[in-house]
């Protein structure tokens, strides 16, 4: 298979295929499968059903789900955990966790676009245990301590 393709899987009815804006799109949108619109209180949180799964053939790939400038900008309306990571593994429905940082309530709509989707590379690391670390010039200096620009 070849590694830039993507199979979709359809677990509920009214899913939609992701799928990017324009040729120049780095990640491919995903939308709110509901029933019906749910609003989304100040400073609450929802998990997103996208009626998606997806399988990567590579162990070296996995999506990434970022949020929509225009909902986070606008709306105040955001992934609950910044980034959400789609392991190669994993086969379940992709569920996207919104909040609202805003202090305004805002409705999401069946079909609408919550997130987007990027797959990336990903380095299969082998961590193992070490009494000392390499010396750097920044050291254990952090937050802050390379200074403010």
């Amino acid at each position: 298979m070849k590694q830039n393709l993507v199979k979709v899987k359809k677990v509920r009815e009214n899913a939609v295929i992701p799928q990017r804006a324009t040729d120049g799109s780095a990640g491919a949108d995903l939308t709110a499968c509901l029933e019906e619109p749910l609003e989304l209180l100040p400073g609450k949180l929802a998990k997103i059903p996208t009626g998606i799964a997806i399988e990567l053939a590579d162990p070296g790939l996995a999506a990434f789900l970022f949020g929509r400038s225009g909902l986070g900008v606008k709306h105040g309306i955001t992934l609950s955990n910044s980034v959400g990571v789609v392991d190669s593994d994993y086969r379940g429905e992709i569920c996207v966790g919104l909040c609202n940082v805003s202090d305004e309530p805002y409705t999401i709509q069946p079909g609408e676009r919550v997130a987007q989707m990027v797959i990336m590379p990903v380095i299969q690391a082998e961590f193992v245990e070490a009494e000392t670390l390499g010396e750097t010039q920044r050291g254990e200096g952090g937050f802050g301590s390379s200074g403010k620009w």
